[in-house]
């Protein structure tokens, strides 16, 4: 069955709701220390394929369903595509760069022989004159001047320097649908063997590139959920539709804060979570979360209050980045992070404003609305679900109920993938038309109901099969 899921050591009232994810890398390449991040608090763990081998990828997934096996408890596993990340060349020493001056760009060339700055991906297929180029994460801006026999010409706007296989981002260049890379591609079939849980796909600009990649993802028999990460500014102009399309809506806020205006992200970030509440799709905020401790042990007084509001606004989940891939402190980063997200909730009302005008009439829909209303009034401590797809769980979750939701099914997937959805608590059992009573009974047994505790759950007659949850009870708990 996978793995045998243990009892919570903390009580209802103190379950963590935002789930938290880490991403691993040199800091964590340890089984030792895979285990321990997920001991502080991980829900999720990262496999950032723009770094890395396929070996190391393969080792780091290992140690992840080891490490989950050993504590039982479900761990979701993100395979992180790289996408079109432009990045300048190999050259040697610094490139000193002044107001005006004229930078020439080719894929592949060799500066010291040609002067044409080196650029790991061919632009000149894809930029046209007037757009703009910001190197080095946006150090250095540039405008398009022309394109000529595949070097690309660019005038600077401002000083400054570049150093080789820093970032390249194009905002205005419309890619054409063409954004999932070779190297993607193989990338992903290597991924399929790993069995992971999500695959994020990035620099997305239209919805159509999502239905590109769920082709390529059937082709390798992939049941992973898709992440895409709003990282462009043709994404956001897209923005409704793309979240409609997708499963997981992910915030990169560094290449979206050099593809858009700074001062855009923080309102980018609060209306795709107002979306995700309003679609059923849950959101995770990334980047430079507790950016100060990948060097420091204690994060900023600005970091604190970034991961709060996330947690405030409604997020599914917060993510780690070089903090638990090259930080000096990887466990401790998710222990703060744990520590933030537990006081915000433990402190203020947890329930995010949700949107009234979904157009969903579905039968699923009715029967969450009906379960949060009865479960409610009759102030249960928990919801507990029965779901083969995760989506009676999810549909409840994203109208974040005051009470926690436990989901039960008999999914290996299913489960680990509902580790990263806003205040469900998931387990692995065995088909059966008695699954959430006896679930909530082995809960009962382990202490973390009490005598007379009421708990709402939902089933459905034909266990194991999707779509068929229709039975609601009340349970008093003798």
């Amino acid at each position: 069955m996978g793995f045998t899921s243990t009892p919570p050591s903390v009580p209802l009232e103190k379950f963590k709701r935002t789930k938290i994810i880490a991403t691993l890398g040199p800091a964590t390449d340890s089984y030792e220390q895979v285990l321990a991040v997920i001991k502080a608090g991980a829900n999720g763990l990262r496999l950032n394929f723009s770094h890395g081998t396929h070996e190391q990828h393969g080792q780091w997934a290992k140690w992840v369903r080891q490490a989950s096996k050993e504590l039982g408890k479900p761990v979701a596993l993100i395979q992180d595509l790289q996408g079109p990340k432009i990045r300048l060349g190999d050259f040697d020493g610094v490139i000193n760069v002044q107001t005006g001056q004229t930078l020439m760009f080719k894929y592949g060339s060799d500066y010291a022989k040609t002067g044409h700055i080196p650029i790991q991906y061919d632009l000149s297929k894809k930029v046209k004159r007037g757009e703009r180029m910001y190197l080095y994460d946006g150090k250095v801006h540039t405008v398009v001047t022309s394109v000529q026999d595949g070097v690309v010409y660019a005038r600077a706007e401002n000083e400054g320097i570049l150093i080789k296989r820093k970032s390249i981002n194009v905002p205005n260049t419309d890619f054409g649908g063409d954004i999932i890379t070779t190297k993607d591609k193989q990338d992903l079939a290597f991924g399929s063997t790993l069995d992971v849980d999500y695959v994020a796909q990035s620099f997305v600009q239209t919805a159509d590139d999502l239905r590109a990649m769920r082709k390529l993802m059937k082709s390798h028999n992939m049941n992973a959920r898709l992440i895409v990460k709003f990282e462009t500014s043709a994404a956001v102009e897209n923005i409704e539709e793309i979240v409609q399309e997708t499963d997981v809506v992910m915030v990169a806020r560094g290449d979206l804060a050099v593809e858009t205006p700074a001062e855009s992200v923080p309102i980018v970030q609060r209306k795709l979570v107002g979306l995700g509440l309003q679609y059923a799709t849950p959101t995770i905020i990334a980047t430079q979360m507790l950016q100060s401790m990948t060097e420091m042990p204690d994060p900023t007084r600005a970091e604190v209050s970034d991961v709060a509001t996330a947690v405030l606004i409604g997020a599914d989940c917060v993510m780690l980045s070089e903090e638990t891939t090259v930080g000096k402190y990887p466990v401790e980063s998710v222990a703060v992070m744990k520590r933030v997200v537990c006081y915000a909730e433990q402190h203020t009302p947890i329930r995010a404003v949700f949107p009234e005008h979904r157009d969903d009439h579905s039968r699923q829909a009715a029967i969450s609305d009906g379960i949060i209303s009865l479960s409610e009034s009759i102030q249960a401590k928990a919801i507990v679900a029965e779901t083969k797809s995760g989506t009676t769980a999810l549909q409840i979750a994203t109208r974040r109920p005051e009470m926690p939701i436990i989901a039960v099914s008999s999914d290996v997937r299913t489960v680990q993938q509902l580790t990263l959805v806003h205040g469900v608590k998931s387990y692995l059992r065995p088909a059966d038309k008695l699954a959430a009573q006896k679930l909530t009974d082995w809960l009962r047994e382990n202490k973390l109901f009490q005598k007379g505790d009421i708990v709402v759950t939902t089933s459905g007659q034909h266990p194991g099969v999707v779509g068929t949850t229709d039975t609601i009870k009340v349970r008093v708990l003798e």
